[in-house]
This record gives structure tokens, C-alpha cells and sequence, in this order.
């Protein structure tokens, strides 16, 4: 009997869509699960053909392709409110682009499989929202509410979620207990609003969280109780006094830091700020710096651009240099400052043995 062997290839359809109506970080979409386009239809193809070809009910403001029976696309539609008697098949519902203001539980009463609600670009306001809209669609996992006109972040928030993206409001407060239950939350957003602290117990529950947004905010320092969990924290853009030895010492698994456009000055960095092991990649970009900061020997992609630096620093990068004691850079940016490629020391490129890229 002949032996028949079956190789069988696998593919991960996925699709990035870096957009910055998404609040600026990319989003994954996995078409093995079905997960519709998030692209707006407007204009791909004529909303009558959709209706032709498509057997199931559909409101009057939406287009509902029939590829993705499960999405509706009710955006750019200038719509003041949410439709009325949504399908309950419905479960992603992109609604950016109106000058919708409130959201009510009767809007959302058919539905109890939402998984995506994207809500950017509207007009929404806190005093306006049911939080009981929200509470009761357990199944939610995206909400997006970047460019509205919110205060605060919602509370009774449903617990599924895993992508929270508030970015480009008017936030100044958290309410209590907002993500007490939030166990699954890996990604949120919470930049270009007005925040200036973050007191205890006010991100108590993102235990999961590895992506928290802070930038252009109000923070004059680095909030001392934030989920430890976090792998990237971004707070560039925000006018930070300094910052003290142990201002990341809480995070155990932290990989990337943006702190660009802080106003910061050597004066005001602890020498040991940034030497963890855990970190990756570093910027500090479009500072106030005249030296290279001591940087971690893991570290593999540092952006000290614009800045005004005077001189190339070994020690910053190699504290020694061995055969197994040198700096993991791979990629050094440092245009923009008051040094050229004559100042770097004759021996920079054994500390930085495995440097793929450096800009001066």
C-alpha cells in the first residue's frame, strides 16, 4: 500500500490598516474569523446593488454589504442619530463620520452580538451616554470613540473588551471603577485629551493591558500607578518636568517608550532612568538633551534626532567592552543635533558591533 503524504500550508489572512481616524495605531483585521473591512464603502460601489443582491433587511441610512452579512456600514451618512431597529445579526457597526451625540440602550436594544462599535468623528458628550448601552453587549470587543467631544471616560464599561481607543477628546477624568473589570483590555488609547494625573485604583482591572497612549495630554511627570503589564507606553508630547530613577521601575516588560516632544534636559533625567533590560526601543527625539543618556545594552532602536547633542558618548551605550559585553543597537538616529560623523571616537564601532543603521 503506498504511503500518501499531505503537506498542508496554512495562510493567516490578516490585513493592517493604519488609519489615523483608528486613533493612529494600526488595526488588525483577521479575515479567518470574518472581520469585515473597515474601510468606508462610500464610493467603492453603488449602495442600490447592495440592496439588489442582498436578501436580508437593511436600514434606510446603511449599506449592508452582502460579502460581510454581519457588518453595517452607517458611516458618513450625516446622521444625527444611531438608526432605528438595527438587525440583530448585526455585529459590526461602524457609525464614524455623523454628528450622532447620544447613545441610548434603546438604539442598541436589538443587538446582542456586537463585537466592533466604531463611534469616531461624531459629536459625542459624556452627559449623553448610557452607560447601560455599553454594559449590556457582552460580546463587545472594539469600541472606538477617538474625535468626539467626551470628559470623561465611560464607566460600566462591558467587560469582553480588548481595545478601549478614547484618543483626540476632551478627557480630564477617569470615572471610578471604569476598568475595574476590564480583565481582557490589551490596547488603550487616551491620547490628545486633557489628563494631568492618574491617581491609584483608576486603571485598577488592566491587568492585561500591553498598549496604553498617554501622549498630548497634560502629565508635567510619569503617572505612578499604571498597570504594570504595560509592554509599550507612549507620553510624547506632554511637558515633563524630568524624570526620577524609578519613574519606570513599576514595569516589568516594558519594550518600547516614546517620550519625543517632552521639553526634556539632561539635568532633569536620572542617570539610571532608562537602564532596564527589558526595553527595546527608545525615543527621545525632539528634546532639549546635550548628551546621550546611559541606555540598557538590549536596547536595539534609539531615536535621540533634534536634539542638541555635542558629542558622541561610548560609555552611554558600553559600559565596557568585551567579547560579550557590547551594545544590541541596530538602528541609532542622531540628525539633527550639533555632532557630525568627524566627531564619533575611534572606538565607537566596537561597542556598537551589530549597528545596521545610523543617521548623524
Amino acid at each position: 500500500m503506498a504511503l500518501l503524504c499531505f503537506a498542508v500550508l496554512v495562510f493567516k489572512f490578516a490585513t493592517v490598516v493604519a488609519d489615523m481616524d483608528y486613533g493612529g495605531v494600526p488595526l488588525w483585521i483577521n479575515r479567518l474569523l470574518g472581520e469585515p473591512s473597515v474601510m468606508s464603502l462610500r464610493g467603492r460601489m453603488d449602495p442600490a446593488w447592495f440592496r439588489a443582491n442582498n436578501p436580508q433587511a437593511c436600514p434606510q441610512q446603511c449599506d449592508c454589504p452582502i460579502q460581510w452579512p454581519t457588518a453595517l456600514y452607517c458611516d458618513n451618512k450625516g446622521l444625527a442619530d444611531i438608526p432605528d431597529r438595527l438587525p440583530d445579526r448585526t455585529q459590526y457597526l461602524f457609525l464614524q463620520g455623523n454628528n450622532i451625540s447620544t447613545l441610548s440602550s434603546s438604539f442598541l436594544a436589538n443587538i446582542t452580538d456586537l463585537r466592533w462599535l466604531i463611534l469616531d468623528h461624531n459629536q459625542l458628550q459624556s452627559d449623553k451616554l448610557d452607560q447601560v448601552a455599553l454594559q449590556n453587549q457582552a460580546q463587545l470587543c472594539y469600541l472606538f470613540a477617538n474625535h468626539n467631544h467626551l470628559r470623561s471616560v465611560p464607566s460600566a464599561l462591558p467587560a469582553g473588551l480588548k481595545q478601549l481607543r478614547l484618543a483626540h477628546n476632551q478627557i480630564s477624568s477617569i470615572s471610578p471603577g471604569a476598568f475595574q473589570n476590564l480583565h481582557n483590555l490589551t490596547q488603550l488609547l487616551l491620547q490628545g485629551n486633557r489628563l494631568q494625573t492618574i491617581t491609584e485604583g483608576e486603571l485598577k482591572g488592566l491587568v492585561s493591558l500591553n498598549l496604553l497612549d498617554l501622549s498630548e495630554n497634560l502629565f508635567s511627570s510619569v503617572p505612578r500607578h499604571l498597570p504594570p503589564s504595560v509592554q509599550q507606553l507612549y507620553m510624547s508630547k506632554n511637558t515633563l518636568s524630568g524624570l526620577d530613577e524609578d519613574s519606570f521601575v513599576r514595569f516589568l516588560h516594558l519594550k518600547y517608550l516614546r517620550l519625543s516632544h517632552c521639553g526634556l534636559e539632561n539635568s532633569g533625567i536620572h542617570l539610571q532612568v532608562f537602564n532596564f533590560s527589558s526595553l527595546v526601543e527608545l525615543d527621545l527625539s525632539y528634546n532639549k538633551l546635550t548628551t546621550i543618556p546611559i541606555v540598557p545594552t538590549t536596547l536595539q532602536h534609539l531615536y535621540l534626532e533634534a536634539n542638541e547633542i555635542q558629542e558622541f558618548n561610548v560609555t552611554s551605550f558600553c559600559r565596557e567592552v568585551g567579547l560579550l559585553s557590547y551594545s544590541r543597537i541596530k538602528f541609532l538616529r542622531l540628525d539633527g543635533n550639533k555632532m557630525s560623523y568627524h566627531q564619533l571616537p575611534s572606538d565607537w564601532d566596537f561597542c556598537l558591533r551589530v549597528l545596521e543603521s545610523i543617521y548623524i
